[in-house]
């Protein structure tokens, strides 16, 4: 199948070509023409599949015609980065459409949003907090929307947006089409959902497990070894642009500074930060200014940097979806990534957790001597990396990733609100 197939606005194809896609991923195979048909759609998929291209494209479509100059589509994402991000990728496929976009978010200067909101703009991409104030003062009417988007639900009701939520929808039309889309879904918030969608189509592919181009391994290592190993493996050739999870903001912030002092390029991503500290550590980290990102789990939704080639979890996640998005910013678009793990004893069990989710094992791999080790009861294994094939892990030798720069199709974090 081909974007063509599609029967979308030739405008449309072109700028799906300038952006270097081929084929339609499977969340969008399913998923666009559902939406273009009209229907509710919950998707779920793996992170880096290409969800926000699935949504992005068919509501392009729709407001090509009728009404412009009015708030059409509103999208919501729980983070700031992500809200970027969405609104990058309408900017790219929108180009030359004549429709325009903003992104809402806090930390930031309101009266440029509300200037873009009075300027015209079709589509709005927003966090919930921002959105509700400029609300609150009359700043933007969502009386003409007629499709609404929830990105990443789980996070947001997870986190404790569902208020927020709930308070945006009573302010919008009762005929409307609603899309939600996220990588992960528990059981007890999907009722939430559903509240919201109205006989609606279920997109489901392999939801639950990352991509099968990443490479699953972890280090049995003491709290106070984790600084030395993360620094022997940073000198990897093979490391050409990392993220590192730590669980605090304080952490984070620590760590990219003794990374930095000891001549590794690095810098942190974390919630203290100003908007503008936030931009250029992740426009430094995409033009490969810094080789390492070191950031809680802000950077775990919504940071799409091409050619990343490893996630470390220097702290475990707490849950087994906290690994998945992690580790989701590695192995995109056909490429292979590494994802390794540091777990002390007493994250053992999380590890079981985390193999039960994937439905494989994680390699264990083995320290170095001079490196303070926990006590797990597995044997360690004498590996440089591993590749997954059927559910069991062989050695290999994994190609060097390409570190991509920045390009018309990287979707940087300099594009243009209004779509040309």
């Amino acid at each position: 199948m081909q974007f063509k197939s599609f029967a979308l606005h030739p405008e449309l194809i072109t700028n799906i070509e300038t952006c270097g896609y081929i084929t339609p991923t499977p969340i969008q195979e399913q998923a666009i023409p559902a939406i273009l048909a009209g229907e509710d759609v919950l998707g779920l998929a793996q992170t880096g599949t290409g969800k926000t291209a699935s949504f992005a494209l068919p509501i392009l479509q729709k407001l090509l015609s009728g009404p412009r100059k009015t708030v059409r589509a509103l999208i919501v994402a729980p983070t700031r980065e992500l809200a970027q991000q969405i609104e990058e990728n309408f900017v790219q496929l929108g180009a030359n459409t004549g429709l325009k976009c903003v992104a809402i978010y806090g930390g930031v200067g309101k009266q440029p949003q509300i200037n873009a909101i009075r300027a015209g703009a079709e589509i709005v991409i927003a966090c919930p907090g921002r959105l509700l104030d400029l609300m609150n003062d009359r700043h933007i009417s969502l009386s003409r929307v007629d499709t609404l988007v929830l990105d990443e639900a789980d996070h947001m009701f997870d986190k404790g947006f569902l208020p927020d939520i709930r308070r945006i929808i009573k302010k919008l039309p009762a005929n409307r089409q609603s899309l939600v889309f996220s990588a992960t879904m528990p059981a007890e918030i999907r009722h939430l959902v559903e509240e919201i969608l109205r006989n609606h189509r279920v997109v489901q592919v392999n939801h639950l497990q990352p991509l099968a181009k990443i490479a699953h391994s972890y280090f049995n290592v003491a709290e106070a070894g984790k600084k030395e190993l993360l620094k022997k493996l940073l000198t990897s050739d093979q490391m050409t642009s990392t993220v590192v999870f730590t669980r605090t903001k304080h952490k984070a912030k620590n760590l990219a500074l003794q990374l930095e002092k000891s001549g590794v390029m690095a810098v942190s991503l974390q919630g203290n930060l100003s908007q503008q500290k936030r931009q250029s550590a992740i426009n430094g980290f995409r033009n490969g200014t810094y080789q390492v990102l070191v950031a809680t789990d802000i950077a775990a939704r919504g940071i799409d940097v091409p050619g990343i080639s490893h996630v470390i979890n220097y702290d475990l996640p707490d849950t087994a979806a906290t690994y998945v998005h992690r580790i989701g910013r590695t192995g995109r678009a056909e490429s292979f990534g590494q994802a390794i793990t540091f777990v002390g004893n007493d994250g053992l069990k999380m590890i079981s957790v985390i193999e039960r989710n994937l439905g494989t094992k994680l390699i264990q791999k083995k320290l170095d001597n001079n490196i303070v080790a926990g006590s797990g009861s597995v044997k360690p294994a004498e590996v440089s990396c591993v590749t997954q094939k059927s559910g069991r892990h062989t050695p290999a030798a994994m190609p060097r990733p390409r570190r991509k720069r920045s390009s018309n199709f990287d979707f940087g974090l300099k594009a243009q609100s209004n779509i040309r």
